[in-house]
């Protein structure tokens, strides 16, 4: 009798704490954080997609995506010129600040040129909390031992070292530039904006059960300079023929402004592709998406590039004028940034890995100065740009050194230091086209005294 007493008790214990059980919620695991897709493109104009006004060139997926998530109209690079664009983006810290504000030589000054090694950059933050990291494009911040993408937190790397590559031959000065990892890759051949694209895609579904983040700087759309063609060849905005037929166009159409849109619709397509992935992986809810230019289109008179548009922004590239350092902008964060919708805040490049940071429940770091803040609140329309002023100092050349200033509407600006500020208000004037210095000249003696306050103490904070 005692046993078959302690057989019940035990059958009544084991209903009670199953009973117990479902009762008591299982703990949940804690939500995957979010995938990162960074679009970086190259010397892509304000004017130049669709969704920004076009209605000559062809940008369907950019477009799309604009209207799935958030176009800004007052988003800034940090710089205008390649190398440094790229340096500040990976940092969140301003190129004066950084060390590297200079574009970079060919050769990279026997290997002393770029971003230096103590610089943290986005992949260094996110690896450690189980991100799988990919780069695929154009590097140009340094490929000396100790700056290269793979030195630096990525685990893969296929891409060009530096600047503006032959698009089907990858040359660069005459030597095939193009590396996986850090090897000489021969993918002669192929164009490099599918090349790029393609190498993304097949990292994605690769680590789709993983977070991950894909850094994607396409060289497109930049123009091909002379040295970066062989002896004879044509020096032309380069693409497949499908492209070109897509504008009803033969393939040996000379019209530069016409080969330029088929390379932007060339880019369009990989975008597109890209994103599609993401949807047939089901990735697309729990990724954010950012396609952001690296500055404005060059509008360089008499060397042919000026067919793309910066409108209605003044000048462009290598400027610190609108056209230049204004660009194209566009967040899609499902269930975060409403779609079809539009920022109209100051926010800058410098902004993006802050705003990662945060997404991934990385902490700021507490060992250097951030210049970026996180700008999810502002993006998704609940808060008011969190920079009182943003600053640009580039020196193009001997006889141009580029300050500029906005604070608020109003904007400061000159091309070299010996001459005077000129002052625009850009809400009321977004072309730069008046000039009111002599009009309010207080206004802009503050507003120089200011910039020239935060060019010493930040040019004096290395940290």
């Amino acid at each position: 009798m005692k046993g078959q007493a302690m057989r019940k008790a035990a059958i009544v214990l084991r209903a009670v704490f199953f009973l117990w059980a479902l009762a008591v919620p299982a703990r949940a695991e804690p939500p995957r954080p979010p995938n990162f897709l960074l679009i970086f493109v190259d010397n892509l104009g304000y004017g130049d997609p669709g969704c920004y006004g076009n209605r000559e060139n062809r940008t369907p997926q950019i477009d799309r995506l604009a209207r799935q998530g958030v176009r800004c109209t007052d988003f800034y690079i940090a710089s205008p010129s390649c190398s440094p664009s790229r340096g500040a983006l990976l940092t969140g810290r301003h190129p004066v600040r950084n060390g590297l504000n200079y574009q970079l030589s060919t050769g990279e000054g026997g290997g002393t040129e770029g971003l230096p090694a103590a610089e943290k950059i986005i992949p260094q933050y996110l690896r450690p909390r189980g991100y799988a990291t990919g780069a695929f494009g154009k590097w140009n911040i340094g490929f000396s031992p100790g700056r290269r993408p793979t030195e630096r937190g990525f685990d893969e790397f296929l891409g060009h070292r530096s600047g503006n590559i032959h698009y089907f031959k990858h040359l660069y000065h005459g030597e095939n530039d193009l590396r996986q990892g850090t090897e000489v890759l021969d993918r002669r051949g192929t164009y490099s904006t599918d090349l790029f694209a393609d190498a993304a895609i097949d990292f994605i579904s690769r680590h789709k059960d993983n977070p991950w983040f894909v850094y994607l700087p396409f060289n497109a759309v930049h123009y091909v300079y002379p040295q970066n063609v062989e002896p004879g060849e044509k020096v032309e905005w380069q693409v497949p023929e499908r492209y070109l037929k897509l504008y009803g166009l033969p393939p040996d159409e000379a019209d530069p402004q016409k080969r330029f849109r088929a390379v932007l619709t060339a880019l369009d397509d990989a975008v597109g592709r890209v994103l599609q992935t993401l949807e047939a992986l089901r990735l697309e809810r729990n990724t954010v998406v950012l396609l952001i230019s690296d500055n404005g289109a060059f509008m360089l008179p008499g060397r042919g590039l000026e067919v793309q548009s910066n409108r209605p922004l003044r000048s462009g590239g290598v400027t610190v004028c609108e056209g230049g350092v204004r660009v194209p902008a566009i967040v899609r964060w499902p269930g975060r940034i409403p779609a079809s919708s539009v920022c109209r805040e100051m926010l800058s490049s410098l902004d993006v890995l802050p705003t990662l940071l945060a997404a991934a429940g990385v902490p700021r770091p507490e060992d250097r100065v951030l210049d970026g803040r996180d700008m999810s609140s502002v993006l998704s329309g609940r808060s008011p740009s969190p920079h009182k002023a943003l600053h640009w100092v580039w020196d193009q050349g001997k006889n141009e050194q580029w300050r500029g200033m906005r604070e608020g509407s109003f904007k400061i600006l000159r091309r070299a230091d010996a001459e005077p500020w000129q002052l625009y208000d850009l809400g009321r004037d977004l072309g730069e086209t008046t000039d009111l210095s002599a009009a309010q000249p207080e206004r802009a003696k503050e507003m120089a005294s200011r910039f020239e306050h935060w060019l010493r103490e930040t040019a004096a904070s290395k940290r």
